[in-house]
């Protein structure tokens, strides 16, 4: 099914989809042009910042070596400096220095991220989580809807695991995929999740939660079938991360977003900045 894709965000919207076409999208605006830094400028700040026991915390989740083990709260101040550059994203991302290709990924632009690219970073990051960082980006670019149906029907267990935490940020960012199409990966979930990777069964559980906060018949839909799964086991390893149980947290959110004003937790998503810069 091909997937439209439309970037108007709506503070307060009803979270309803539909299989019209998608509204005419807006001229994109300018990339904010924040300091200006050389990549030998930001290395010599990553490491200055870098801890011994961030570092470990960060291996357990996963990232390798080289690193520098920078907290991702200097990651975000340093993403409000400089802003977007695409040019050092690239160059700081051929480090192959996790703690710069973290900050690669915040501020990349995404009107000149190419398909390649994405299809890269993807198969390269090394840590669990920092994954919607790519998924972000991705469904910030013009290539998000083709990135969500070749890395979901991808032969490689990673793009895969991608594929479906692009399904959960566009559920609630990209308000003209009609409503059929989530419903089928609701279906496509409940066969699939006990039997995949554990990559993949976390992004799924995610993908599945973040579906029932699209709007209310998703809702009910993604806790029943959250319900006939039962409870999903993934091996965290030496870490203190737990898989959620989707339904009281697909009700926790709803609580949530509600009490603020908004009408599904998606719609509250779209009001917020996106998740990679904002985190």
């Amino acid at each position: 099914m091909a997937i439209a894709r439309n970037t108007t965000k709506s503070a307060k919207s009803s979270g309803r989809s539909s299989a019209k076409a998608a509204p005419k999208k807006a001229a994109a605006k300018p990339a904010a042009v924040g300091e200006r830094m050389t990549l030998a400028q930001v290395m010599r700040e990553l490491e200055a910042a870098g801890s011994p026991k961030t570092r470990q915390t960060y291996a357990r989740h996963g990232a390798e070596e080289p690193m520098f083990g920078v907290a991702f709260g200097t990651l975000f101040k340093m993403q409000k400096r400089v802003r977007v550059d695409h040019d050092l994203a690239l160059a700081l991302w051929d480090t192959r220095n996790f703690d710069a290709r973290c900050f690669a990924m915040k501020i990349a632009d995404p009107a000149r991220i190419t398909p390649e690219t994405l299809d890269r970073w993807a198969r390269e990051h090394r840590m669990r989580g920092v994954n919607l960082y790519v998924a972000s980006l991705a469904s910030e670019s013009p290539h998000g809807g083709k990135k969500l149906r070749e890395w979901l029907a991808s032969s490689d267990p990673a793009l895969r695991a991608m594929g479906w935490c692009l399904a959960g940020v566009m559920s609630a960012r990209d308000e003209s995929i009609p409503d059929a199409w989530f419903m089928d990966r609701l279906a496509q979930i409940e066969k699939t999740i006990h039997s995949v990777t554990d990559a993949e069964r976390s992004a799924m559980n995610g993908a599945l939660i973040q579906i029932g906060c699209r709007n209310q018949a998703l809702r009910k839909a993604a806790i029943a079938t959250s319900k006939r799964i039962g409870k999903v086991q993934v091996d965290h390893g030496d870490t203190a991360c737990k898989t959620p149980d989707a339904t009281p947290y697909i009700e926790k959110t709803w609580a949530h977003s509600t009490k603020m004003g908004f009408d599904s937790p998606a719609a509250h998503e779209r009001s917020r900045e996106s998740m990679r810069t904002r985190c």
